[in-house]
């Protein structure tokens, strides 16, 4: 097969092989897009600790479960820690548009919870030590230019200082996750330091826990410290649900509503839409080319490789325009991922999902190749040269 004659075809309609070329590209973008939000939140839900439970109030989670819970759940066979996490909710006071996640934790436990996390700068022990000290990660600490040491001030949504000033966190940490389960936009402190502000009257806000996190020892069944769990506030003051972590992180997403179906319908009109615009791109230039195939044919060219000529064109244009959508899709993975990685730390344009949008690409463009490629392959020359005449 002549394949100079490729380029030469899609040279010769510039501007409409360019236009089809980008039409192709915008929707290898978007598929990888759309499949990059669907893996991002399995990959939430599928790199969940085994050894890790929540434990939150059975009534919603935005109910606080008592202090005082924290002891008994302790008393539970198999439970090797417990860290508090409180939803704090407040927004950077010089960014007032800005919003990222600050939670109360107990420092003591939750390094030793969550070995996936890693301080790179700064020092963990510092953060120990200091009551208003916090560690950031390091996503949110690139976003607003923080350094360690320097303070970060909170203006209180749900929890309120009394003297009207916003709350004032000592940067001890800056911290990498190497889990899609946590992300790297999130301000952590100490929960001693809300509860003291509260107790002394230095803040105002509701009294207290979001939820305990159980870390279960080795060797024990996490389904049967679940059960302990539950079992012990079965008759109140309040009952618990107590979950595993990829269970607790399936509920936060499916809070979302059914991402997976939606994304899968807008993919699929995409490909719809992309479909019979190469078609209709690939129809046309059949039919222009109806004079060069007669001649083709007159010079010896084969019934097949007519239509491999037709059929190869649909599929350069489709190649090019998906090389340049995955292109586009691996230089912003960088922007999407500061966007959107504290609803999703599983985003990104893998292998798989690159590979989905070119293969989807190039299917479109072996099918739009066909159809015009099958008239070329009936067509006789005398029929070619009668047709234009």
């Amino acid at each position: 097969m002549p394949f100079h004659l490729l380029f030469r075809n899609l040279t010769g309609h510039w501007l409409r092989s360019l236009l089809t070329i980008l039409s192709v590209a915008v929707a290898v973008f978007l598929i990888c897009v759309l499949h990059a939000v669907v893996t991002g939140l399995s990959r939430t839900v599928e790199t969940a600790s085994s050894n890790r439970l929540l434990v939150q109030s059975a009534v919603s989670l935005y109910v606080d479960l008592p202090l005082a819970y924290q002891q008994k759940l302790a008393s539970v066979p198999g439970v090797e820690a417990i860290c508090k996490w409180q939803w704090f909710g407040g927004r950077y006071e010089q960014d007032k548009g800005g919003f990222f996640a600050q939670f109360g934790i107990d420092p003591d436990t939750f390094a030793k919870s969550y070995p996936e996390i890693t301080v790179t700068e700064g020092s963990y022990e510092e953060f120990q030590k200091t009551r208003t000290a916090c560690i950031v990660g390091a996503d949110l600490a690139s976003k607003y230019g923080w350094k360690i040491g320097q303070t970060v001030p909170i203006l209180g949504t749900i929890y309120q200082r009394t003297d009207g000033q916003p709350w004032q966190f000592l940067v001890a940490g800056i911290y990498e996750s190497s889990t899609p389960t946590i992300d790297q936009q999130t301000l952590y402190f100490q929960f001693e330091y809300l509860r003291e502000s509260l107790e002394t009257g230095g803040a105002q806000g509701p009294d207290g826990i979001g939820v305990y996190m159980l870390k279960v020892a080795e060797g024990h069944d996490p389904v049967e410290v679940q059960r302990a769990s539950d079992a012990l506030f079965e008759n109140g003051p309040q009952r618990v649900q107590t979950t595993t972590e990829a269970e607790f992180n399936r509920q936060f997403v499916t809070m979302l509503g059914d991402v997976p179906t939606l994304m899968q319908m807008v993919g699929s009109a995409v490909l719809f839409a992309i479909f019979f615009a190469v078609l209709n791109t690939m129809i046309m230039a059949g039919r222009e080319r109806t004079k060069d195939i007669g001649i083709l044919k007159a010079l010896g060219f084969t019934d097949a490789t007519t239509a491999l000529l037709l059929i190869g064109e649909s599929l350069l244009l489709c190649a090019l325009g998906a090389a340049l959508g995955a292109g586009l899709g691996v230089a912003l993975e960088p922007a999407f991922q500061a966007t959107v990685s504290a609803m999703m730390p599983g985003f990104g344009f893998d292998k798989d999902t690159l590979l989905l949008g070119t293969g989807l690409a190039l299917a479109i463009g072996l099918v739009s190749g066909v159809v015009p490629g099958i008239r070329a392959a009936r067509l006789t020359t005398v029929a070619a040269l009668k047709e234009i005449g």
